[in-house]
């Protein structure tokens, strides 16, 4: 039973090393994922140093070149990324993280790969699970996007009934003022009315 908790550990700690790479001086590292045409490539990453007392951001490049040898994308001097292709051709598509410039030698990079495989969900004949998860992932979203827009609308509405209710109170008091005048105006006029004018 110990025996197979030191394996478990061991193939993990190997999973946790083959996303995390050193970058040697004026060197490259490359990677390759296999993709079908409309498939996402995605990949996220972060520079850093393997000193723990090295308080410097290093930058490095980018890259990611087509079954065909074409760059396809190239960012520099990122301190992180999270860049993303979408495949237009079968292949095999190509990654690079690069420290080519400098000589800095503890560049670390840790990165992770994202990937979504594509399904076209508007194809009826599409019967296996993934045309089910996408197409239920699909219809997640279109709830989320229209619970998103009730939310906005309900806030518009809630703001506009505010605003009215606002005016409703003020011409409310703006009526009470004028006819508290009117009164007042009124006592005066009828009460000079009936005054006895005296003559002498």
């Amino acid at each position: 039973m110990k025996s197979i908790r030191i394996l478990l550990a061991l193939v993990f700690c190997q999973l946790i090393a083959a996303h995390n790479i050193l970058l040697s001086p004026y060197g490259k590292s490359c990677f390759f994922e296999t993709l079908k045409k409309n498939d996402e490539l995605a990949v996220s990453f972060q520079v850093g140093s393997r000193n723990p007392h090295n308080a410097e951001q290093y930058v490095a490049d980018f890259y990611v070149i087509s079954p065909h040898g074409k760059v396809i994308l190239k960012k520099t001097d990122l301190d992180h990324g999270d860049e993303k292709v979408k495949a237009d051709t079968n292949g095999k598509y190509t990654y690079c993280f690069s420290n080519e410039k400098t000589n800095i030698v503890d560049m670390d990079v840790s990165f992770n790969i994202h990937g979504v495989v594509y399904v076209d969900v508007n194809d009826p004949k599409a019967d296996s699970l993934d045309y089910a998860i996408q197409r239920l992932s699909q219809l997640t979203n279109d709830v989320k996007a229209e619970q998103g827009y009730l939310v906005i609308r309900e806030r518009t509405h809630r703001n506009t009934a505010e605003s009215t209710n606002s005016r409703v109170k003020w011409w409310s008091v703006f009526q009470i003022l004028v006819v508290a005048a009117n009164s007042v105006f009124q006592i005066y006029y009828l009460k000079r009315f009936f005054e006895v004018k005296s003559v002498v």
